[in-house]
């Protein structure tokens, strides 16, 4: 904190940024576009032409998937390109600031995404943004710990496909800002668990309660924590039909979507923890 705000001389941000941005964090996300994208560009051996840049691909992804521009527009050459995408980002809403900077992390050079993803992330957390990058997904989960424990178990399950799909559903359903569904994110929460526990059992065919069985037996599993697990896939089943879609209709709210994500991701870390402890 500079010495003005630490003596009170200057206000201090003390509200988080939902449904809004003001021009510190917009200016700050584009530093971050500059120093982790824009002065990264390289051309091939053979040409130093837009064409040839790592970042062309990306520009045409900009003009076709997100601006929906005619890709017949897109300038000749990068200078132009980048000042008609600096033109834009500076004028359009906030939340349009926000697709933004998804739509780059999830389309840019794989070797810059990690940088940049960290960079927005200090940045929302500097400037009290509601929204937080967990992987390339932006999600209005603030809190660090739940933070780490989604993205724990969205790394821990890259040999588990299933598991990890159902994570990342799960996270898209709550994260939507325009249409969220919580019903189905909790179904693919719960879902992920027991992708995984059928997985590590080694019987494809198993069914939740069977599989929490087999690993019980391998790997001591706490009975406090069998029981957890099925008490809330027994919540999914019954609460408004969220596993086997009794309802039409859905109560069910952000907190319980969010607290159905960070638990199960919790789970899975816990389950792949076991499998990865000696005997």
């Amino acid at each position: 904190m500079l010495f003005s705000k630490r003596k009170g001389l200057s206000a201090v941000r003390d509200s988080v940024q939902k449904e809004g941005m003001d021009d510190v964090l917009r200016h700050g996300l584009w530093n971050a576009l500059h120093i982790c994208i824009w002065e990264k560009i390289e051309y091939s051996h053979y040409s130093e032409t837009f064409k040839s840049s790592n970042v062309y691909s990306l520009f045409r992804h900009y003009w076709h998937n997100l601006f929906k521009w005619p890709l017949d527009n897109l300038p000749a050459y990068l200078d132009e390109a980048h000042r008609r995408v600096r033109e834009y980002f500076f004028k359009c809403e906030w939340y349009e600031v926000y697709d933004f900077i998804e739509f780059t992390a999830q389309n840019c050079p794989k070797n810059l995404a990690k940088d940049f993803v960290e960079f927005c992330n200090h940045i929302l957390e500097k400037e009290l943004s509601a929204y937080r990058f967990v992987g390339s997904q932006l999600t209005d989960i603030t809190s660090t710990e739940e933070l780490k424990s989604i993205e724990s178990a969205l790394d821990a399950t890259t040999k588990y496909s299933g598991a990890r799909k159902h994570l990342h559903t799960a996270l898209t359903h709550l994260s939507d800002r325009k249409s969220p569904d919580f019903r189905n994110s909790v179904k693919e929460s719960i879902s992920a668990v027991e992708s995984i526990c059928v997985a590590v059992s080694g019987d494809s065919k198993a069914t939740l309660g069977a599989a929490l069985n087999s690993i019980e037996r391998k790997k001591q599993l706490h009975p406090a924590f069998k029981k957890a697990l099925s008490s809330l896939y027994g919540y999914t089943s019954d609460s408004d039909g969220i596993q086997h879609a009794l309802l039409e209709e859905s109560a069910i709210s952000y907190s319980d979507a969010k607290f159905m994500l960070v638990a199960c991701s919790a789970f899975v870390n816990y389950i792949l923890g076991k499998l990865g402890e000696k005997s």
